[in-house]
């Protein structure tokens, strides 16, 4: 899922979504549009599908992630967490009721249960302390989700999410209580945030054995093309990350032969396409000569052109990966494909 933080994909226009790179959902940040532009605007406007002219499906997190992030500006209790806003310091409060509140007025497609995402490294006490609070705060957002309805004459759905931070004891129990929700999908939380990739994909295996097979499994925030192919051989089916587009405007391109610095003096007189094989008519009608220039010559057009070539990447290859899975050969695919792209060009 492309990552539109605030309602948009960054440099990305929505037609661009649809028509050239393909994609099916976004996501937006609930933290963020509560926000700005607010609740109040995004209701008259019939919700953010209304709001940006989406057509396509939507899916919210609960803003508990940036919760996290604001560790030097909330207060987390029972009853939920007060937090400073990073744009004026203005004092707001979340709780798990008003999560879905906001979520529904949003509109989001897939709403996430509010929770609260531990640091890496934590110890085992806080680690515990804060999965069960993650617990509880989900039986209130199933308990309100289950009296509210949708506000815009469609139904919306509600996924847990799995904590638990880096111990298999925990991730289990949090795996087999989110489960017992029973809900239409599952999310796993927690991860890529510093820990090392091993870790990431040993916790991924152990939940993904016991989360239901028969339901979508999304790990959030996960991430580079490798982590991704991983993850799937694991038994993950969603991924969201702002890395295509951040990295993008950075001057790092993904490609299927490998990474590309496009800054690199390497660049400045290689008339190749950007990506001759890629599905994006941006990054086979570019040469690479002439994004670097773009790029280091601070035009937005070159923000745009690398992130158009990342986001087509990514769901370029979990298409590809979708169609080795159902012709049985994906191990074999994937064992080749994580070596090329982790290459440096």
């Amino acid at each position: 899922m492309p990552v539109g933080t605030v309602g948009a994909v960054k440099a990305i226009h929505r037609r661009e979504l649809e028509n050239e790179i393909g994609a099916q959902i976004i996501l937006g940040n609930t933290y963020h549009l509560y926000l700005r532009p607010g609740m109040e605007v995004i209701r008259q406007a019939g919700g953010l599908h209304g709001f940006g002219g989406w057509k396509r499906s939507l899916l919210t997190d609960s803003g508990g992630f940036q919760v996290y992030s604001l560790s030097h500006r909330r207060k987390i209790t029972e009853e939920g967490v007060t937090f400073q806003s990073h744009i004026d310091g203005s004092r707001h409060f979340f709780s798990p009721e008003g999560a879905m509140d906001i979520q529904r007025i949003i509109g989001a497609d897939i709403m996430m249960a509010f929770d609260e995402c531990p640091p890496y490294p934590s110890d085992y006490r806080y680690a515990k302390q804060s999965m069960e609070l993650t617990h509880r705060w989900l039986g209130r957002c199933c308990t309100h989700f289950d009296r509210t309805r949708g506000l815009y004459g469609y139904e919306q759905t509600l996924f847990p999410i799995v904590q638990g931070s880096t111990y298999d004891d925990l991730r289990r129990q949090s795996a087999e209580t989110i489960a017992s929700f029973d809900r239409p999908g599952n999310a796993i939380g927690g991860l890529s945030v510093g820990e090392p990739a091993e870790e990431m994909y040993r916790l991924t295996d152990l939940v993904c054995d016991i989360l239901p097979k028969d339901k979508p499994r999304y790990l959030m925030g996960v991430g580079t093309p490798v982590n991704i192919l991983e993850c799937i051989s694991l038994g993950v089916d969603m991924f969201d990350c702002v890395l295509p587009t951040r990295n993008a405007r950075h001057g790092l391109l993904y490609t299927a032969e490998g990474i590309i610095n496009i800054k690199n003096q390497k660049w400045k007189d290689d008339f190749s396409p950007i990506d001759a094989d890629s599905p994006c008519a941006t990054s086979r009608d570019h040469t690479k000569a002439y994004l670097r220039h773009l790029i280091h010559s601070n035009e937005i057009l070159g923000l745009q052109i690398a992130s158009l070539h990342n986001l087509s990447f990514f769901l370029w290859l979990v298409k590809e990966a979708r169609k080795h899975i159902i012709a049985g050969d994906f191990a074999v695919w994937k064992d080749k494909m994580v070596p090329e792209m982790s290459r440096r060009r």
